[in-house]
């Protein structure tokens, strides 16, 4: 739904945003998030009826100090002298003196609200922008309740790292941040429908599967055709959007990107996860120890990849699963023809031949249980399972020339309630059946898993089905809830 600004969602960003600019005291924000999500949109959405003094400058990519400098005096000159040409300063420190005296000028009454863009590209090596604005937030615009300082970058792990986390000056200088993550469901369908794509909720879907609820992939579709249709012209088309944005990506958001797609790539091949040892050994020297480590941190918090400790089995320590709804579909799908489609678009043929293969079924489950991990409260509202319950996966592989039986939960519910729902995750285009030799799989594998947890927790089953299920007699005597695909909007 749209929030009273016209802005789709964002309602807890809105809500950090409307405190933040009513303090009376000074601000210092913090908003990252990956390439294309809509970081500027929402700042500048937020603050163009405010009636403050608005600063907004954006970094150059690749540009040297000197040019950043002359944009940045450029912008000084538009936004508190009508235009008026000002002489550039030769260094940071002088820049932020003359912004400084600036301020001495504006009313007293005047809020001021200074949006410093891709912050990550203002850096460049000997620069010390960093140093010189810790300086003057310490020494000049904390102490003015006017000041509402925002910092913004693509480059999560630059402001993770260089900001959030940094033990240098600008450590716990920050009072507000905000982590803006891609659209969910119901944000898509609605954003979707206001630049008139009315897509129902199946094939917002399977558009949701390619472009992951970025709004800026979404912005490059057009109304009056089908999901389908639509993925075509985004993907398998001459020169389509979504061929480079894979590379940009990453080296947008990573100074070295190339080791993050390495990982990226390596976490795709394993389904229901690699733990961290074998993924680092896989990768190799480059991210070796710490250093790797704290790459897939970065690759966490910028929403690609999710951690998790196998219930139970927590001494086989994290593991990883790529969850990124585009990521996924650039790897399977477009990465092994990208040479071709870079000549020459795909026939129809070809695209109507993928969509009717067991592969790209396979795909859309895999995609579909991304999805659900990203939906986590709308399950539990549906299931009406507390928010304590912690949500896991399970898997059990046994050793090699072992008698005994594996086992895989796509998702559970661990319940303080003595109970644990397990969620069987199916994607179909149908209500799915359940029958007889399926109800036998799962209670072998309820076996398996009660043998190795050693639980003695209730355990109850929960189907979660795009189309939800048929009515039959193994529906009702297993199932003890079920979660439709509308329900995640």
């Amino acid at each position: 739904m749209s929030n009273p600004r016209g802005i789709i969602g964002r309602y807890e960003e809105i809500e950090v945003l409307e405190h933040m600019y009513a303090s009376d005291d000074p601000e210092f924000l913090a908003i990252y998030g990956r390439r294309r999500v809509g970081k500027t949109y929402l700042i500048r959405e937020f603050f163009k009826d405010k009636g403050a003094v608005f600063f907004n400058v954006t970094g150059s990519k690749d540009g040297s100090m000197r040019e950043q400098i002359e944009h940045f005096t450029s912008r000084m000159g538009d936004t508190f002298y009508g235009g008026a040409k000002i002489t550039p300063e030769k260094n940071w420190d002088a820049t932020f003196n003359q912004l400084t005296r600036i301020f001495a000028q504006i009313p007293k009454d005047k809020k001021i609200v200074m949006f410093f863009d891709e912050l990550p590209w203002m850096a460049t090596k000997r620069s010390r922008v960093l140093q010189n604005l810790d300086y003057y937030w310490n020494q000049y615009w904390s102490d003015d309740p006017r000041i509402k300082l925002i910092i913004c970058g693509s480059s999560a792990s630059w402001i993770i790292n260089k900001v959030l986390r940094s033990r240098g000056g600008l450590y716990n200088r920050v009072t507000r941040k905000i982590f803006l993550e891609p659209f969910n469901l119901p944000e898509t369908k609605d954003f979707l429908q206001k630049i008139g794509v009315k897509l129902n909720n199946r094939q917002t879907l399977l558009l949701y599967m390619v472009t992951g609820g970025v709004p800026y992939y979404l912005k490059q579709t057009h109304k009056g055709l089908t999901a389908m249709q639509l993925i075509e012209k985004l993907a398998f088309s001459k020169k389509a959007f979504l061929l480079d944005e894979f590379d940009e990506l990453f080296n947008s958001l990573f100074d070295d990107g190339d080791v993050y797609t390495q990982i990226v790539k390596a976490i795709s091949q394993h389904r229901y996860g690699i733990g961290q040892r074998k993924l680092l050994e896989t990768v190799g020297k480059q991210v070796v120890g710490g250093l790797g480590v704290r790459k897939l941190k970065d690759l966490e918090e910028a929403g690609f990849i999710m951690s998790f400790k196998p219930l139970y089995h927590k001494k086989q320590g994290i593991y990883y699963r790529l969850i990124d709804e585009y990521v996924l579909f650039y790897l399977k799908w477009i990465e092994p023809i990208k040479g071709t489609l870079q000549k020459k678009a795909l026939s129809k043929g070809n695209w109507e031949e993928m969509q009717n293969s067991p592969e790209w079924n396979n795909w859309l489950g895999y995609s579909f249980e991304a999805v659900c991990y990203k939906h986590l409260s709308a399950i539990r509202d549906t299931l009406k399972i507390s928010p304590t319950a912690t949500a896991n996966t399970w898997r059990f592989v046994p050793r090699k020339h072992s008698d005994e039986r594996g086992a895989q939960i796509d998702l559970l519910f661990d319940r303080r309630d003595d109970a644990i729902t397990i969620c069987e995750i199916k994607y179909s285009t149908k209500p799915y059946v359940i029958t007889k030799e399926y109800v036998d799989n799962l209670k072998r594998k309820m076996e398996v898993f009660q043998q190795q947890t050693k639980t003695k927790k209730q355990l109850f089953i929960a189907m979660v089905a795009a189309m939800g299920l048929k009515n039959n007699y193994y529906a009702e005597d297993v199932c003890s809830g079920v979660v439709t695909l509308d329900d995640l909007f």
